[in-house]
Parts: C-alpha cells; sequence; structure tokens
C-alpha cells in the first residue's frame, strides 16, 4: 500500500483555474488484533483501529501496545502477522503466552484519529495510562547550540512531506546531535508509536540518553508516550499544551517547545540545557 496518493485538482491562482496532478499522504485504517492465552486456549481479540499512513505497520503495533502498557518489552511478542484476507490493514500481533491481559481494560476497545489519538478512549483514566517509570537521578546536559540544528536535520529525512505537506514526523537524536531514527505518519501518536516500537525491536529501550524531537506541537499523549520510552528531553517545533507542561514537570523531563531557528521556549527541566 503506497505512502502517497496520486488525485487531480483545480488549481486556483488569481482569475485562472487549471488542472493538475497532486500528491496526497495515503490515509487508511489498520487493525490490531492480539492473539493472546496459553497453550490450545489461544484467542484473538481486536482492540484498536487507527487511521495512520501505511508503512512500519508492526513497529506501529509494537509501539503501540509499548506505549498503552499492554507489553513491557519485545520478549512479550512471539510473532506479527497479516491474516489471509483481502484487507491489507490487520495486524495480528502474538503474544507470549506468560503475558498477561487485563481483559476489561482491553474492552474499552480505542478507536484513534489521525489528528487525535485519544478521542475514543472510555475515560480519563483510560486516557492516564500509568507511567511505571522510576524516579532517578541525571546529569544528563546538553548545550543549546546542538538543539537548534535538529528541525534542519529532521526535514532532511521526511520524504514523503516533501511531497506531500501533509504528515507529521519525529525523531530520536543521540545526545551528540547525530540523527538515529525518524518516522512520518499522517497522525502525530502513530509517528512516534512507530518510532519507539522501531526502537524497541532494536532493544535500544529505556532511551534515556536519547532526544526526542517533534515536527508539530506537544500534546500530553506525546508526552506521555515518551515518558514511557523513558526518553529525559522533548523538542517540539510547535508549542506544548498545558497538561503536558504539568507532566512533563512531574516527570522530571525537559521540555522544549517553538523551536525555530536559534530561538526555543523551556517549559520544565531547564537545568539540562546549557547556553
Amino acid at each position: 500500500m503506497p505512502q502517497v496518493s496520486r488525485t487531480t485538482i483545480k488549481k486556483v491562482d488569481a482569475a485562472t483555474i487549471i488542472d493538475a496532478n497532486d500528491l496526497l499522504a495515503t490515509e487508511e485504517p489498520m487493525e490490531i488484533r492480539l492473539e493472546f492465552g496459553p497453550g490450545n486456549k489461544r484467542e484473538q481479540k481486536s482492540i484498536s483501529v487507527t487511521m495512520r499512513t501505511p508503512g512500519n505497520d508492526e513497529e506501529l503495533a509494537t509501539g503501540f501496545l509499548f506505549t498503552e502498557a499492554i507489553i513491557h518489552s519485545s520478549a512479550d511478542i512471539v510473532s506479527i502477522a497479516r491474516p489471509k484476507t483481502d484487507n491489507e490493514g490487520i495486524v495480528v500481533v502474538s503474544l507470549a503466552e506468560n503475558v498477561t491481559l487485563n481483559t476489561t481494560n482491553l474492552e474499552r476497545n480505542f478507536y484513534t484519529t489521525s489528528s487525535c489519538g485519544v478521542c475514543g478512549k472510555a475515560s480519563i483514566e483510560a486516557v492516564r495510562t500509568a507511567c511505571n517509570i522510576p524516579d532517578s537521578f541525571d546529569d544528563l546536559r546538553i548545550s543549546a547550540s546542538l538543539i537548534y540544528p535538529l528541525p534542519a536535520l529532521l526535514r532532511k529525512q521526511q520524504e514523503v512531506f516533501k511531497n506531500t505537506g501533509g504528515l507529521h514526523a519525529c525523531a530520536l537524536f543521540y545526545i551528540s546531535g547525530k540523527l538515529l531514527l525518524s518516522r512520518e505518519d499522517v497522525g502525530r501518536h502513530n509517528a512516534l508509536d512507530k518510532l519507539i516500537g522501531a526502537a524497541l525491536i532494536m532493544d535500544l529501550l529505556p532511551l534515556d540518553n536519547h532526544i526526542l524531537l517533534l515536527s508539530g506541537r506537544a500534546s500530553f499523549e506525546l508526552v506521555q508516550k515518551a515518558v514511557m520510552a523513558g526518553i529525559k528531553i522533548v523538542a517540539a517545533v510547535g508549542a506544548p499544551s498545558s497538561l503536558a507542561a504539568e507532566m512533563a514537570e512531574e516527570w522530571g523531563m525537559t521540555l522544549i517547545g517553538f523551536l525555530r531557528g536559534e530561538r526555543f521556549n523551556i517549559y520544565s527541566g531547564a537545568e539540562r540545557v546549557v547556553i
């Protein structure tokens, strides 16, 4: 399934209208099904439908399950497969037999859209996924001059965005400023789940010596996902929400917003940034 779709448009320029070809970021539904249980008592349950840009679907499923605290390591997953149907948008995640699921919680049945990852959750308690991250002292420090060029480095990786202008992106950088991973998606929460899923598959977690860059705003949910992955420093090109800033402070995270050129705002954890 392609990440870019072609379409014909009417282009208006002052007093003229012309036919033109255009490229759009593909948006398609993906259903995540879990296969779980002991031995010959395995059962299957659909737990999420998300509108996403096709590609890196296994990473998306892995990252989603991890940031929702359904799994705790890549060892909890035996396999990820697609059922033999005509629907390419289904992935079946087979969990290890020792993984215990709270089926009552699963029955809240996530429905996530490309614009908002939590709109379909049944309660505020469901949104506030337990982030069991132990408090720990760290002497992590980064210079402001290292942060300035990160958005430009991410833009160089945004192949689909270059063609469509319609995708969110996020990237992981080493503390040295070197790019490690980047992912794109029509949904900002999906892009981050893909990124965290890739890091989990690569056995890189916790990401406590990395910088996360977000191409847009920093919402509560993105901060929560970053905390689940152990990330201590999050920088966003756009603004954070009030709850994102509040929770970043509570979880001991350095949260940076409005990163543009050689300017940015620090909303929490300013002690880690050296001018």
